[in-house]
């Protein structure tokens, strides 16, 4: 970018306030761009699987968007590809693989969907060195212990690779989404590194109790501390606190409605304190990932 963009400098200020080396955000999604270009009409429909208008803010090209990240201190994102249905994984995979290879802050994402083939690819990401996984239950339409997968989790499992998790059912629900698929996993796979994005908002008391009870269960932000989201329950935040260790930072960039910097005064209004800030902002991520500062 010639010029810096307009949302950078508060940015920067948030995390060099809390004498960060920058932000590490979990929950960034680069999409092979007739992918994203479908995504954007589904946001831009304000539809059924929305719910409510959605106005996208950083609708650059993939150059660009890396460049404002850059900017704003962004020092390690992933691409979080999510496939809708079947045979799509593989496209998304090696398209995911390309864009880490050229862009050194991206984590090495990928996807997997329930089909005959998903052990298989699953097993090849895992040993290429896939650093993580995104799953989005409301969008692909399935149970996350669908049969299908028996064979991917006790590979994820072993090797602990995280999983971004999409079970919660905001912003719209279907017979797919909320805490019960994601329980019964849970119960056979108790090792799973999953993280319920957007605080498995709104089942956010069912979601934190999972990510109490089983030691790699965490939590990323994702919008739910904006004023874009409903209110995060009251009387679950003092709970935050114990679980800090747990809650990592994530915002949903590009596909957000407000500043990048907006998701930070909500964290801030939590008034858990700069510890867990530094903790939620930078150090949970460097550790889930084996980042240095």
């Amino acid at each position: 970018m010639t010029d810096p963009h307009p949302d950078v400098p508060p940015v920067r200020a948030f995390w060099e306030g809390l004498g960060l080396p920058g932000l590490f955000d979990v929950h960034v999604h680069f999409l092979p761009p007739n992918i994203q270009r479908a995504v954007y009409a589904v946001f831009d429909a304000a539809g059924p699987k929305i719910g409510r208008d959605w106005p996208i803010r950083y609708r650059q090209d993939h150059a660009e968007r890396v460049e404002i990240l850059r900017a704003m201190g962004v020092r390690r994102f992933p691409t979080l590809p999510y496939a809708h249905k079947p045979g799509v994984a593989a496209y998304l995979n090696d398209w995911a693989a390309e864009f880490a290879r050229d862009v050194p802050e991206s984590l090495w994402s990928a996807t997997f969907y329930p089909e005959q083939s998903a052990p298989s690819y699953v097993a090849a990401a895992v040993e290429a060195g896939v650093e993580v996984f995104k799953l989005h239950l409301q969008v692909g339409e399935f149970h996350v212990d669908d049969p299908l997968l028996d064979g991917v989790w006790g590979v994820l499992e072993d090797a602990g690779t995280p999983v971004v998790l999409h079970a919660g059912s905001g912003p719209v629900g279907n017979e797919f989404t909320g805490p019960a698929s994601t329980e019964r996993l849970l119960r056979r796979h108790p090792r799973l590194a999953l993280v319920l994005a957007h605080m498995g908002a709104p089942e956010c008391a069912e979601f934190l109790a999972l990510a109490e009870q089983y030691d790699e269960v965490r939590l990323d932000t994702t919008m739910v501390f904006t004023d874009f989201f409903p209110a995060y329950p009251p009387d679950l935040v003092p709970r935050l606190r114990d679980v800090s260790h747990k809650i990592l930072l994530g915002s949903d960039f590009p596909t957000i409605p407000y500043p990048y910097a907006h998701q930070f005064e909500g964290l801030a209004r939590l008034d858990l304190g700069d510890d867990w800030l530094r903790a939620v902002c930078w150090e949970n991520g460097a550790r889930l990932f084996g980042v240095a500062a």
